[in-house]
This record gives C-alpha cells, sequence and structure tokens, in this order.
C-alpha cells in the first residue's frame, strides 16, 4: 500500500505514539519472536491486569503494527512487519547532510 505524504507523517505518528510505551515496546519484540501469540498467552508473559494488557493490545493493532486473526475464541496477534518500515523511511531522511537541498516527499 502506498500513502501520500500525509497518510505517511500519519502512518508514523501512530506507528511511535503506540511505541512510545516500554511494555508496547516489549509486547511487539516478544509477540514478533514468538512468530505470533493469543491474547492469554501475552497475558500470562506481561504480569499487568488483563485491562492494562488490552488496552495495549488495541493500541498496537489500531496502530497497525499488530494483526489480530480470531481462532475460535482467541485472536492471535502478529506483527505487521510492512508497517514497521515507516520506521526505517523516516529514518533516511537523516542520512542527507543539513541544507543538502534535500526536499520533502509530497
Amino acid at each position: 500500500m502506498t500513502l501520500d505524504a500525509r497518510g505517511r507523517l500519519e502512518a508514523l505518528e501512530a506507528v511511535f505514539a503506540a511505541l512510545a510505551h516500554p511494555s508496547r515496546r516489549q509486547i511487539l519484540m516478544t509477540v514478533h519472536f514468538r512468530n505470533g501469540m493469543t491474547s492469554g498467552e501475552i497475558a500470562d508473559r506481561f504480569h499487568h491486569a488483563w485491562p492494562t494488557i488490552s488496552r495495549h493490545l488495541g493500541i498496537l493493532e489500531d496502530a497497525g503494527l499488530l494483526v489480530a486473526e480470531r481462532q475460535g475464541r482467541t485472536r492471535l496477534y502478529r506483527v505487521d512487519h510492512d508497517r514497521l518500515a515507516v520506521i526505517p523511511d523516516w529514518l533516511r531522511w537523516f542520512d542527507a547532510k543539513p541544507g543538502a537541498g534535500k526536499r520533502l516527499p509530497r
């Protein structure tokens, strides 16, 4: 999916906001290295109250970083690696020297 400049900015803001909390970063890394986890497995791994885990999962899902798949009564969460691509895209802006004439994409 190709995003226009506004869409890229909104995606970047959502991703950075979701990653601002250390528990959400840890959840994302754990789900990534386990190649997916159910909400129950995530709740068992992180010793927070269920409403807290649910809120973190919702924020990660709303930011597009986690994708949930229904499996009966459970939800299996996986990392959406395509969505993470907005971060290195943004970081590439810092490859150019300041004032080198590189313009922001439209």
